[in-house]
């Protein structure tokens, strides 16, 4: 029997399908598992832990699942606007963000608010959690990229990158992350905070993933899927995923093996299998499953996966430069002492904590 995994799936019909995947055969089969029905409006994110699964909506509110009791577990409402993107940190953290310009953090066990974040003036478009979790990225729509100190909840450093982005990713290692402006994804190295290199897409990126924290998965408003390398900015090989454009993309590892996850406006999810080697090969199809409804997003769960829970912070480490500092000696990532720290000085800190809304049980 293979490991358990499932595939998520959020639609513009609002609901989110859940579906298992039988990896003992060569030509992979997918069984319906759940379909969950509890908004009133087309779902914009999900996410998934060891235990929960969590959608966010353009209703203004989070939905929670439960896959250990398998039951609905209620809402989170403390956004006012488009949930627009959700990642869980380990098994005891959630975050939010909203077209509200806030980021919330939240406990998992009693699915608390502990803090509510003024993180942008406009729509918080992405964030993304440091493999440490002691650090967050957000790009919003009033063109800032935005460094959080996740652990007092305030802003450690400000960038204006002039433009909009629509994603923001760290690499698995935490020694750099991209950020997705149209059809480019800028790479950036955490030693010294500047640009480093850009990929450019032929198409408009709707979804990036990294594979390893070198080669990342781009997807665009076209049926096909690149896989570049984040250090040379070259595109080593490219495959068409779907008959219209891929809306997400994803991925899991096997024992020999990497999957690839697609998902498209043709309401099909497709696995793919990737051969990690030097001389990179376009994947071959593992199978697929048609839902029959417009897809928005996906997630993979796979609760043998999940990394570890989240540490308790050092309360002293509570200035940018102490938390690169403390970063340095937590992680394998080798920090300068002359990181350049790009403020903007013009726009006063206002971060302060706010309480957060009741959420509702079942």
């Amino acid at each position: 029997m293979g490991p358990l995994v499932e595939v998520v799936a959020g639609s513009y019909e609002q609901i989110a399908f859940g579906y298992r995947l039988h990896t003992e055969e060569a030509e992979w089969t997918a069984t319906a598992d759940f379909t969950h029905h509890a908004h009133t409006a087309s779902i914009s994110a999900v996410a998934t832990s060891e235990r929960f699964i969590v959608t966010g909506s353009k209703d203004e509110t989070i939905q929670l699942y439960d896959m250990k009791k398998r039951t609905e577990h209620g809402a989170l409402l403390h956004h006012d606007g488009t949930v627009s993107c959700l990642e869980f940190y380990g098994t005891s953290h959630l975050l939010s963000g909203g077209e509200d310009g806030l980021i919330c953090v939240w406990n998992t066990k009693k699915w608390e608010c502990l803090k509510s974040i003024k993180a942008h003036k406009g729509q918080v478009s992405s964030l993304s959690i440091h493999p440490s979790g002691k650090l967050a990225l957000s790009v919003g729509t009033d063109k800032t990229l935005r460094t959080w100190n996740l652990i007092d909840g305030r802003s450690a450093f400000i960038k204006n990158i002039k433009q909009n982005a629509q994603i923001v990713r760290w690499s698995p290692d935490g020694d750099k992350y991209v950020v997705v402006i149209d059809d480019k994804v800028d790479i950036y190295s955490l030693e010294t905070a500047l640009l480093v290199g850009t990929i450019t897409n032929p198409k408009r990126i709707s979804s990036i993933k990294f594979i390893t924290s070198s080669i990342l998965a781009i997807a665009g408003d076209d049926e096909i899927v690149r896989l570049c390398d984040v250090g040379t900015e070259k595109c080593l090989c490219e495959f068409t995923a779907h008959e219209t454009r891929v809306k997400a993309v994803e991925s899991f590892s096997m024992e020999e093996f990497c999957v690839l996850v697609t998902a498209s406006n043709d309401g099909f999810i497709k696995m793919w299998k990737l051969q990690i080697q030097e001389d990179l090969q376009p994947p071959t199809l593992l199978g697929k499953v048609n839902t029959t409804a417009r897809l928005t997003c996906l997630a993979v769960w796979k609760p043998s996966s999940i990394q570890q829970p989240l540490e308790e912070p050092d309360a002293k480490a509570t200035t940018s430069q102490e938390i690169i500092q403390e970063l340095s000696r937590k992680r394998r990532v080798k920090i300068a002492e002359e990181v350049v720290v790009i403020e903007d000085e013009s726009e006063p800190k206002k971060n302060k904590k706010k309480g957060g809304k009741k959420q509702k049980k079942q």
